[in-house]
């Protein structure tokens, strides 16, 4: 089997969290049950926990979040989607080392309960996380 990574966090209102995620976003909707949504995030499947009681820390650049790398494609993609629709910005697109192995375009946003996603993109995978052959072979083979 394939592992899933799955990854469980609260919101305060299961409707607009679903909406959120499968509208704002573009994830697939998954099952439903009292008291939780599930939806797929690039392949993670996140479950939405009905918590309205639940404290999510205020929202911040260096807050715990959860996120992605994509293709510089599809990371443009996303941030044209997120323009489109009305989000909290917790950090804007910015870009680091521009110009270098290292460069990488980010942006962090919070959902409507404060949990905070960030997508990013890298001009060099293996460079900006120093990943080697010895770490991840299976990423330099496949160029990732």
């Amino acid at each position: 089997m394939q592992p899933i990574l799955h990854l469980s966090i609260p919101v305060r209102d299961l409707t607009e969290a679903r909406g959120f995620y499968v509208e704002t976003l573009g994830c697939q909707a998954a099952r439903a049950r009292e008291g939780f949504v599930d939806v797929w995030f690039y392949g993670m499947q996140i479950t939405l926990q009905d918590r309205p009681d639940a404290s999510v820390p205020p929202s911040d650049s260096s807050s715990r979040h959860f996120g992605v790398s994509l293709a510089r494609d599809e990371f443009d993609e996303m941030i044209l989607r997120l323009g489109d629709h009305e989000v909290k910005w917790v950090v804007p697109v910015t870009t680091d080392d521009a110009g270098t192995p290292l460069e990488q375009t980010k942006a962090k946003i919070a959902d409507p309960s404060g949990n905070v996603l960030e997508f990013k993109t890298y001009v060099d995978v293996a460079a900006a996380l120093e990943i080697s052959s010895h770490s991840y072979p299976e990423a330099i083979e496949h160029g990732n």
